[in-house]
């Protein structure tokens, strides 16, 4: 019994594992357009000259 226990112990290892490799290479691409679109906002109104921007 004592050796089953060791067997099973790298058989979750490799089962934990392949769970993770499963998540880790999901595909992560959907929050990328609304991240590039605040991005893009951002970057605009950086560029918009306000009050007190002509010190530069």
């Amino acid at each position: 019994m004592a050796a089953l226990a060791w067997l099973l112990i790298p058989f979750f290892a490799a089962l934990g594992a392949a769970i993770w490799g499963t998540w880790a290479a999901r595909n992560r691409t959907v929050g990328d357009v609304s991240e590039l679109a605040g991005y893009t906002r951002f970057r605009e109104a950086m560029e918009k000259s306000g009050p007190g921007s002509d010190a530069a």
